[in-house]
C-alpha cells in the first residue's frame, strides 16, 4: 500500500491530489474503526455490571441515535449483498471479481456498528450523554471519508451532465454553461473533459456499424462475383478485349455497400436531422410573409395598432423557433460527421487487425493511416452539406411559386437562366472529381515517403541523404499543389457564374427576396463538396472489403496426440502465388524442444509463419493443440512501461514476474534503468539496445504461460553469455519452460545437442529430421556442415573463457547453411515476398542512454491561453505574400462597394414606383436602371472571381512555404527529438495539420472576409437609410464581441485537445500493423480494439464538446439578433405616421440580413482561430532546435581524408544535457589503415562511440580528431559523407534499386553494375526483369534480410571512403553471407581504416587491435 502510495503521489496531479482507491479503501477506512474497538471495552463494562441506579430513562436522542446506526448497519449488510451479487449473481462477469477488502469492509462496518448501538446503551446505564472516545470516533471517520467523497464528487463531475438535463436546458444546450465558464476561467485539460454518452462512445458504434456492414457487404460480394462469373463468359471473344478486360478487373472490387451501411447504422439520427431541416426551411419563408404584412399595415394608417404588435411578436417568435430547429438541425449534423468518423476509423482499425497479406501488400501503412485521417474526415465533413442536396432545390422552387404569386410569368425569364447554369456545373464537377482522385494520389504518395523517411531518419543522417529526399518529397508536394491550384481555379469559376447569375435572375425583385440569391449561391456547391466523398468512398470499400485472413488453417483438433502437426502442407505468402514451402510433414510432440535449421531464405522464418496462420495454404492443413507464444525474430516492443510490455494483458502476479525477469537475464537490466520495471519503453523500444529488445520479448511469451512456444531466433541479438543463460533458465532441457513444446529457430551450434528433434530446411522442404546424433551420424549435409564449422566454433569457446564477452549472439551464431554460394540467390527470390517482417526500422545506437526520468516520450506539448493571433495571422499572411494579401483585400473591399452600391441602386429604383404612380415609366430611365443594376451585379461577380483566384493563388503559395519549412526543419533536428517523440505525432504535423492548412484555413479565411465586408456594407447602409439604428448596432456590437471572447478560450482549448488527443490514436495504429504478428499469435485482437476504442473516446470527448459549445455560441448570438429584429419592428409600428413604409421594410429586412451576418461572421473568425492552431502547431516545429550546419565556412580537403587517422583525446559525451556520461574521457590513436575491434556489454557504449563518429550524439567534452581536422569544427554533411558505414538494421526505402544505392545520381551504371558484383547481388539484380529499376517495396520487405545486408554492403563500397564503421553489421544473416561480406570488405577495404563492433568473434579475430 505504501508503495503503491508513493508512486501514485509521485505521478499524480499535485495540483488535485487524490489518494490512491487501495489507500482509500483500507486505511482509510480501518483507522476509524481502530480506534473505537480499542475504546469500545471501557463502554462494554456498563453493560457487564448490574443495573445501575443512574440509568437514563429512553430519551427520544437515544432512540434517534440508536435508530441511525441501525439503518447504517443495514447499509453494511446490504454493501455485502450488492457485492456478492455482482460475483455470483447471473449477470456477473467471472472476469472481474470484487477484490477481499469489498467483502471484509462491510463485515467490518457491520461488526462496528453493532458495538457502536452496544457503546450507546452501556453509556445510558452509565447515566452518560455521550463520549470522547465516541465523538473522536465519529470525527475520525467524517475526515477520513474527504477523500473517498471528493473521489466520488470528482467521478460525479466527470459524468456527462446532458443525460440528466431538462428539456429547455437541452434545447439551449445551458448543460454547457459550467464547462463554458472553467474554460474561460483556466485552460482547459483533458482532465476536465465529460465522460461521453454511451450512444456516442465508440464501442457502442463500432458494434452498430459492423452489425449492419456484414450483410451488406456479404451481398456485394456476392453481386461482384457474379458480375465476375458474367465477364469470364463473355470474355474469350478477341486476345485484346481478354487483355482490356484482365486489366480492369485487377481495379474490381465489392462496391457500392458503404453508404447503405451508414444509411442503416444512423438511420435514426439522420431522419431527426431532415425533419429539423424541413421545418426550419418552411419558417424561412413566414418571415417575409409577415414583413409584407407589416410594409401593408404601415401604408394603411387606418389600421388598428394592435396588428402591427401581433405582426412585431410573431416576428420574434418564428426568428426564435428557427433559431432553435437551426441549431438542433446543426447539433445533428455535427454529431452525424463524429459518429460516421468514429465508425470508420474502427471499422479501419478492425479490418488492420484481421487482413490478409494481399490486402497488407496494397496498403501500406502510411496510406492506412490516410483513410482514418482524411478518408474518415471527408465523410465528417459532408455530413452538414448532404442535406443542401434536396433542401436548397426545395427552397428555390418554393421561392420561385412566392415570386410567381408577385411578379406572374416574368419569373421564368430567372428560371431560364438558372437551367443553363447547370450544364456548366456539371462539366466543373466532373473535372473537379478528377482533380480530387488526382489530390489524394498523391497525398498517398507523399505520406508514405514521410512515414518512411520518419522510420529511417537515422540512416538518412548517418548517410547524408537528406537533401535527396528532401527533394523527392517536395517534388511530390508540388505536384499536388499543382492539382490543388487547378481545383483551386475551377472553384473560382463556379463562384464566378454562381455571383453572376442570382445578379441576373433576381434583378427583378432583390429587395424582396434576398434569401433567393444566397440559394443560387449554393446551389452549385452542393455537388462539388460531394466530390471528395465519393473519392474517400471507394477508397475506403477498396479496403474493407479486402480479403481476411483465413482462420481456417490452422485447426486445433483434439484427437490428435501431438502437440503441432503439419499434414503435407504447401505455404504461399499470397493466394496465387507459388508456395515458399512445399510438401511440408512435421509432427511434433508434447513437451518437445525443436530446433529449426537452415540457410538464408530457406524458408525458417515462413514455418513460423505458416504454424501462425499467416500464410495462405495451397495445401494440407496444421493442427495445434493448445494456446501460442510467439517471439519474433526482430523484436516487437510497444511504446509503455516495460511491465506492461511483459505482463501483455496478463493479469500482474509477483512471484511468477519475478521468476520470469531473473531467468529471461533482466534483473541486471533493470537496476540499470531509472524507473526499474515502471520505466517508460519509447517507440519501437527506441531506449532499449537489441539485446534488450529481445530480451523483453522473449519474457513476454514466457510469462504468458501458452503451450507451445515459436521462437524466431531470440539468441541471434543477445550477447554470448546473456544467450548461454537464456539457454539453460529459459528455452533448454532444464529451463523454465522445460514441460512446455518450444520451436525453437536458431543459428547455434552449441545448443543443439540439447534439443529433442533438428528440423533441417533446404529451399522452403523439410530435407532431414531427427536427433543430433542421428543426423550427425547420417553424414548428409547436416554433418559435413558440422565438421567445416567445429573448429572454429571450439576456437570461439576457447576465446569466451576470456573476460572479451562479445555483446552478439550465441557463441558462434551460424546459420546452417547447407547450400553452394548460389543458393542465397535462389532463395532470396523463393522468399522475396515476406510481408510478414515489419522490419523495424529505427536503430537502437542510443540504447545504452540511462535515463533520469521514468518518462522518456514526453506528453505532447499543447499551447494554452490565447494563440498568438497576430503573431500567427502575420505569419500566415507573410508566407501568403504581402503584395497578395494586400491585393485580396482591396479587391474584396471593392466587391462590397459593387453590392453595397447594388442594394442602394435597388433602393433608388423602388422609389421610381411612388414619383411615376399612374405615370408611364419612361424607357431611358428603365434601361439605365437595369443596366447599372446588371453591370453593378457582374461586377460583383468579376471581383468575387478575381478575389477567389488570388486568394487561392496566395494560400497555395502559404501551403508551400509552410509545408517547406517544416519538412526542412524535420530533417534537421537531433536525433534525440525522435528518439523521445512517437512518430504518429509528427506525421499528425504533416497529415492532419497540413491537411487544414491546405484547405480549412482558406476556406475560412475567404467566408471570414466575405462576411466582414459584408457586415461593413449592410451597416453602412442601415445607418445611411435610418441613423437611428446605429444606436442599436454598437451595443449590439459589444455583446457579440464578448460572447465571442467569452466563447473562444473554450472552443479554441477544445480544438488544441482534439489535435494533441488525435496523435496517439495514429500511434497506436502504427504500433499495431507493425506488431501484427505478434497480437495474433496471442489472440490478443479484441484487448487491442478495445484500446483502441478508449483511444477514440478520449478524442471524442473533446470533439463533442467542440460541437455542442459551437451551438452554445450560435443560439445566444441568434437570440440577441431576434431582440433586434423584434425591436426593430416594434420601432417600425411606434413610429409609423412619421416614417415611409419603404423605409420600414427596408429597415427590418436589413435587421434579419445583420444579425445573420454578423452571426456568420462570429462563427468563421472563431473557425479561422480555431484552424489556425494547425499554423500554431506546425509553427512548433519549425522551431525546433537544429543540429549543426551541414555546411559549414570551414571545409575539409577536397580528398580529405586521405590517411584515415582517427585519435579520441579525452572524448566525453551525454545523450542529453540532463543525463549521465555514457563515455568517460575516451582516449586513444588508430592509425591509418589499421582494423580495430570494438567489443563489450550491452551498455557499454559501442554503439555511442560510432554516434560520435558521425556526430550523431555531440561531445560534452574533448575532440574527435581526423587526419588532423577536429570534426566538430566542419559541417556535419562534410563528415558524414566522407565516412561509410555498415549499420546493423539494414534500412531500405520504397523505390528504385538504384536510388537505394545511389539517390543522388552521382554514379554511373557500370560502377553500380560494379559494386552488385562485388557485393555478389549482380547476377540477382540481372535476373529481376526491370534491373537496377526493380520496386523495393515499403522497408525493403520483398528483399529477405541478408540481401538487405548486402545492398549495404554495395552502398558501402559505392562511396568507398578511407574510414568504415562495421556496427554489428553481421548480427541478422548467416554464416555464408557473413563470409562474402567479410571477405569482399578484407579486399575491398585492405587500404582503408575500419572500425568493426563485433557480434560474432571471428569477425574481429584478423584485427590489428
Amino acid at each position: 500500500i505504501l508503495g503503491k502510495f508513493k508512486q501514485t503521489y509521485k505521478t499524480s496531479n499535485i495540483q488535485n491530489p487524490d489518494l490512491p482507491l487501495c489507500v482509500e479503501q483500507t486505511v482509510l477506512v480501518w483507522i476509524p474503526l481502530c480506534f473505537l474497538w480499542l475504546c469500545a471495552p471501557w463502554h462494554l463494562l456498563a453493560l457487564c455490571q448490574s443495573a445501575n441506579v443512574n440509568t437514563q430513562p429512553l430519551s427520544k436522542l437515544y432512540i434517534c441515535k440508536q435508530l441511525v446506526v441501525s439503518l447504517l448497519f443495514l447499509t453494511a449488510i446490504a454493501h455485502l449483498g450488492v457485492t456478492l451479487g455482482e460475483d455470483f449473481g447471473p449477470n456477473s462477469d467471472q472476469s472481474s471479481i470484487n477484490a477481499g477488502v469489498y467483502y471484509a469492509n462491510p463485515v467490518l462496518f457491520a461488526v462496528t456498528w453493532i458495538l457502536v448501538l452496544l457503546c450507546h446503551e452501556g453509556l445510558r446505564r452509565e447515566g452518560a450523554i455521550d463520549s470522547a472516545s465516541l465523538f473522536l470516533f465519529w470525527l475520525l471517520l467524517v475526515v477520513c471519508d474527504i477523500f473517498p467523497f471528493q473521489t466520488l464528487l470528482r467521478e460525479a463531475l466527470r459524468l456527462n451532465p446532458e443525460a440528466g438535463a431538462p428539456f429547455l436546458s437541452r434545447i439551449t444546450f445551458n448543460w454547457l454553461n459550467s464547462m463554458v465558464l472553467k474554460g474561460y476561467k483556466q485552460p482547459l485539460v483533458q482532465e476536465d473533459m465529460w465522460d461521453l454518452n454511451e450512444s456516442d462512445s465508440t464501442a457502442f458504434i463500432n458494434e452498430r456499424f459492423q452489425h449492419f456492414m456484414k450483410p451488406e457487404l456479404d451481398a456485394a460480394r456476392v453481386r461482384f462475383q457474379n458480375k465476375m462469373k458474367k465477364k469470364s463468359e463473355e470474355r474469350g471473344k478477341t486476345e485484346d478485349e481478354k487483355k482490356k478486360k484482365d486489366s480492369k478487373e485487377e481495379e474490381n472490387y465489392p462496391s457500392s455497400w458503404l453508404i447503405t451501411t451508414i444509411y442503416k447504422t444512423f438511420k435514426r439520427i439522420l431522419i431527426e436531422s431532415v425533419c429539423f431541416k424541413l421545418l426550419e426551411d418552411v419558417l424561412t419563408f413566414v418571415s417575409p410573409q409577415l414583413l409584407k404584412l407589416m410594409i401593408s399595415f404601415t401604408q394603411d394608417k387606418s389600421r388598428y395598432a394592435w396588428e402591427g404588435y401581433l405582426y412585431a411578436v410573431l416576428l420574434m417568435v418564428v426568428a426564435l423557433l428557427q433559431s432553435l430547429t437551426l441549431q438542433q438541425y446543426f447539433q445533428r449534423c455535427h454529431v452525424l460527421g463524429m459518429k460516421v468518423r468514429t465508425a470508420l476509423m474502427a471499422a479501419v482499425y478492425k479490418k488492420a487487425l484481421v487482413v490478409s497479406n494481399d490486402t497488407r501488400k496494397e496498403s501500406t501503412v502510411g496510406e492506412m493511416v490516410n483513410l482514418m485521417s482524411a478518408d474518415a474526415q471527408r465523410f465528417n465533413d459532408v455530413t452538414t452539406s448532404i442535406h443542401l442536396l434536396w433542401s436548397c432545390p426545395l427552397q428555390i422552387i418554393i421561392s420561385i411559386v412566392f415570386l410567381w404569386l408577385e411578379l406572374g410569368p416574368s419569373v421564368l425569364a430567372g428560371v431560364g437562366v438558372m437551367v443553363l447554369i447547370i450544364p456548366t456545373n456539371a462539366l466543373i464537377a466532373t473535372k473537379a472529381r478528377k482533380l480530387q482522385i488526382e489530390n489524394m494520389k498523391f497525398k498517398d504518395k507523399r505520406m508514405k515517403i514521410m512515414n518512411e523517411i520518419l522510420n529511417g531518419i537515422k540512416i538518412l543522417k548517418l548517410y547524408a541523404w537528406e537533401p535527396s529526399f528532401q527533394k523527392h518529397v517536395e517534388d511530390i508536394r508540388g505536384e499536388e499543389l499543382k492539382v490543388m491550384k487547378k481545383f483551386a481555379y475551377l472553384h473560382s469559376f463556379s463562384i464566378l457564374t454562381s455571383c453572376c447569375i442570382p445578379a441576373l435572375v433576381s434583378s427583378v425583385r432583390e429587395f424582396l427576396w434576398p434569401h433567393l440569391q444566397y440559394l443560387l449561391l449554393l446551389l452549385p456547391c452542393c455537388p462539388c463538396s460531394l466530390l471528395p466523398l465519393s473519392v474517400s468512398k471507394k477508397r475506403l470499400e477498396k479496403f474493407l472489403a479486402g480479403e481476411d485472413i483465413d482462420s481456417d488453417i490452422v485447426r486445433q483438433d483434439p484427437s490428435f496426440n501431438t502437440a503441432v502437426s503439419v499434414c503435407d502442407g504447401s505455404f504461399a505468402w499470397e493466394k496465387d502465388a507459388k508456395p515458399l514451402l512445399k510438401d511440408v510433414n512435421l509432427d511434433i510432440e508434447p513437451g518437445q524442444l525443436v530446433a529449426v535449421v537452415g540457410a538464408v531464405g530457406s524458408g525458417k522464418s515462413s514455418l513460423m509463419s505458416a504454424l501462425l496462420g499467416e500464410m495462405h495454404s495451397t495445401k494440407g492443413f496444421i493442427n495445434i493443440m493448445g494456446s501460442l507464444a510467439f517471439v519474433p525474430q526482430q523484436a516487437w516492443i510497444q511504446n509503455a512501461t516495460l511491465k506492461d510490455n511483459i505482463l501483455f494483458g496478463s493479469p500482474h502476479e509477483e512471484e511468477n514476474f519475478k521468476k520470469v525477469i531473473q531467468a529471461c537475464a533482466l534483473a541486471p537490466d533493470l537496476e540499470l534503468l531509472p524507473g526499474g520495471d515502471l520505466t517508460e519503453i519509447g517507440e519501437k523500444g527506441i531506449n532499449l539496445s537489441g539485446g534488450q529488445k529481445q530480451r523483453v520479448s522473449l519474457a513476454r511469451a514466457v510469462y504468458s504461460q501458452a503451450d507451445i512456444y515459436l521462437l524466431d531466433d531470440p539468441l541471434s541479438a543477445v550477447d554470448s553469455h546473456v544467450g548461454k543463460h537464456l539457454f539453460e533458465n529459459v528455452i533448454g532441457p532444464n529451463g523454465i519452460l522445460k514441460n512446455k513444446t518450444r520451436i525453437l529457430v536458431t543459428h547455434g551450434i552449441s545448443f543443439l545437442p540439447y534439443v529433442d528433434k533438428i528440423v533441417v530446411l533446404e529451399n522452403g522442404v523439410i530435407s532431414e529430421v531427427g536427433s543430433y546424433e542421428n543426423l550427425r551420424a547420417s553424414g548428409g549435409a547436416f554433418s559435413k556442415f558440422l565438421d567445416t564449422y567445429a573448429k572454429e566454433q571450439s576456437n570461439q569457446g576457447n576465446s569466451e573463457t576470456d573476460d572479451a564477452q562479445p555483446d552478439g549472439a550465441s557463441e558462434d551464431t551460424v546459420s546452417l547453411t547447407l547450400e553452394r554460394e548460389d543458393s542465397i540467390r535462389r532463395s532470396q527470390r523463393n522468399g522475396s515476398v515476406r510481408l510478414r517482417r515489419n522490419t523495424s526500422v529505427k536503430t537502437s545506437e542510443n540504447a545504452d542512454e540511462p535515463q533520469k526520468g521514468q518518462k522518456l516520450i514526453e506528453k505532447e506539448t499543447m499551447e494554452t491561453g490565447q494563440v498568438t493571433k497576430c503573431f500567427l495571422f502575420l505569419q500566415y499572411l507573410r508566407a501568403m505574400g504581402w503584395g497578395y494579401s494586400a491585393m485580396v483585400f482591396l479587391i474584396y473591399f471593392i466587391q462590397t462597394a459593387a453590392f453595397t452600391g447594388q442594394n442602394l441602386w435597388l433602393s433608388d429604383w423602388t422609389g421610381d414606383s411612388v414619383e411615376y404612380y399612374n405615370m408611364t415609366y419612361p424607357s431611358w430611365k428603365r434601361d439605365t436602371r437595369v443596366g447599372v443594376f446588371g453591370a453593378l451585379g457582374v461586377a460583383q461577380g468579376l471581383f468575387v472571381f478575381l478575389g477567389t483566384l488570388l486568394l487561392a493563388n496566395a494560400s497555395i503559395n502559404a501551403s508551400r512555404i509552410l509545408y517547406s519549412r517544416l519538412l526542412n526543419n524535420i530533417l534537421r533536428v537531433p536525433m534525440v527529438f525522435f528518439d523521445t517523440t512517437p512518430i504518429g505525432r509528427v506525421i499528425n504535423r504533416f497529415a492532419k495539420d497540413i491537411f487544414t492548412i491546405d484547405e480549412a484555413i482558406p476556406a475560412s479565411l475567404r467566408s471570414c472576409l466575405l462576411c466582414l465586408m459584408s457586415v461593413l456594407g449592410t451597416v453602412f447602409v442601415i445607418c445611411l437609410v435610418t441613423p437611428f439604428f446605429a444606436i442599436v448596432i454598437i451595443p449590439l456590437a459589444l455583446i457579440y464581441f464578448f460572447v465571442q471572447r467569452f466563447y473562444i478560450a473554450t472552443s479554441r482549448q477544445l480544438r488544441r485537445l482534439d489535435s494533441v488527443s488525435r496523435s496517439p490514436i495514429y500511434s497506436h495504429f502504427g504500433e499495431t500493423v507493425s506488431g501484427l504478428s505478434v497480437i495474433r499469435a496471442y489472440k490478443h485482437q479484441d484487448r487491442f480494439l478495445k484500446h483502441n476504442e478508449v483511444t477514440i473516446d478520449e478524442n471524442l470527448k473533446s470533439i463533442y464538446l467542440r460541437i455542442v459549445s459551437d451551438r452554445w455560441l450560435a443560439i445566444r448570438l441568434e437570440f440577441v439578433g431576434n431582440l433586434v429584429v423584434f425591436f426593430a419592428a416594434l420601432f417600425a409600428v411606434i413610429s409609423r405616421d412619421s416614417i415611409d413604409s419603404n423605409v420600414v421594410g427596408l429597415s427590418v429586412s436589413y435587421a434579419l440580413n445583420v444579425t445573420q451576418t454578423l452571426n456568420w461572421l462570429v462563427m468563421t473568425t472563431s473557425a479561422l482561430e480555431t484552424n489556425i492552431v494547425a499554423v500554431e502547431r506546425v509553427n512548433e516545429y519549425t522551431q525546433l532546435k537544429n543540429e549543426a550546419d551541414w555546411v559549414t565556412d570551414t571545409r575539409p580537403p577536397q580528398m580529405w581524408p586521405e590517411a584515415g587517422r582517427v585519435q579520441f583525446e579525452n572524448f566525453k559525451v551525454r545523450y542529453r544535457p540532463e543525463l549521465d556520461l555514457v563515455l568517460h574521457g575516451i582516449t586513444c590513436d588508430i592509425d591509418s589503415t589499421e582494423k580495430i575491434g570494438i567489443v563489450g556489454r550491452t551498455g557499454a557504449g559501442k554503439s555511442s562511440l560510432t554516434n560520435c563518429l558521425f556526430r550523431i550524439i555531440e561531445a560534452a567534452e574533448g575532440c574527435i580528431r581526423i587526419d588532423d581536422v577536429d570534426i566538430s569544427t566542419i559541417g556535419l554533411h562534410d563528415l558524414r559523407n566522407r565516412l561509410t558505414i555498415i549499420p546493423q538494421d539494414p534500412v531500405l526505402f520504397s523505390g528504385s534499386l538504384r536510388m537505394n544505392l545511389d539517390p543522388f545520381d552521382k554514379f554511373s551504371d557500370e560502377e553500380i553494375w560494379r559494386v552488385l558484383e562485388l557485393s555478389h547481388l549482380q547476377s540477382y539484380v540481372s535476373g529481376l526483369q526491370e534491373g537496377l529499376q526493380h520496386k523495393v517495396a515499403e522497408g525493403g520487405e520483398n528483399l529477405s534480410v541478408g540481401q538487405r545486408q548486402l545492398l549495404c554492403l554495395a552502398r558501402a563500397l559505392l562511396r568507398k571512403s578511407r574510414i568504415l564503421i562495421l556496427d554489428e553489421a553481421t548480427a541478422a544473416v548467416d554464416l555464408e553471407t557473413d563470409n562474402l561480406i567479410q571477405n569482399t570488405i578484407h579486399k575491398e577495404f585492405s587500404d582503408c581504416t575500419v572500425l568493426t563492433i563485433a557480434h560474432r568473434l571471428h569477425s574481429i579475430m584478423d584485427s590489428s587491435r
